[in-house]
């Protein structure tokens, strides 16, 4: 199932996508020609719009009361709560711009862990790190999930 936390997840990562797309489009390191560069910012644009207006849509029916707003989590491996978790986030906007940050902060971690010119020590101490980060990621995709559902109840209640 769909959640507001999830789809702005995948809006903030193709975001990221288009942004390292245009900077090879800028100074072309020959992986691509300029029109693979182009027809792959051509499809991107079109996802985007597509996501940005299921977004839309999903808005509409969570106030509605169509859509569920959060899915429950069954979470099957050991669970550290000791580390790293998000900072406390009342803002639903503080939420998305916390999990745009950590979804660049693992497309750097990930570029890292696959270099070649380093030691095996170095990339798992890397692997480490984006373990914590892929969870401070999921931290703040359930907490856009818990902020959305606070403001559509207050939408939803009656006026008193």
């Amino acid at each position: 199932m769909e959640t507001l936390g999830s789809l702005v997840d995948k809006l903030t990562i193709k975001q990221i996508r288009e942004f390292h797309l245009r900077q090879m489009l800028d100074g072309n390191d020959g992986k691509f020609t300029r029109s693979e560069l182009e027809e792959k910012l051509k499809v991107l644009s079109d996802q985007k719009k597509e996501l940005a207006e299921e977004i839309d849509r999903f808005a509409v029916l969570a106030a509605r009361g169509k859509v569920g707003l959060k899915e429950e989590k069954l979470k099957l491996y050991n669970e550290r709560k000791d580390i790293g978790r998000i900072p406390e986030t009342e803002s639903l906007g503080q939420a998305v711009s916390g999990l745009a940050s950590k979804n660049l902060e693992l497309w750097h971690l990930e570029d890292e862990a696959r270099r070649k010119d380093v030691k095996l020590e170095y990339i798992g101490k890397i692997k480490g790190q984006i373990d914590l980060t892929n969870q401070q990621r999921n931290d703040f995709i359930d907490k856009i999930d818990e902020l959305f559902e606070k403001v559509i109840r207050k939408i939803r209640s009656p006026k008193i």
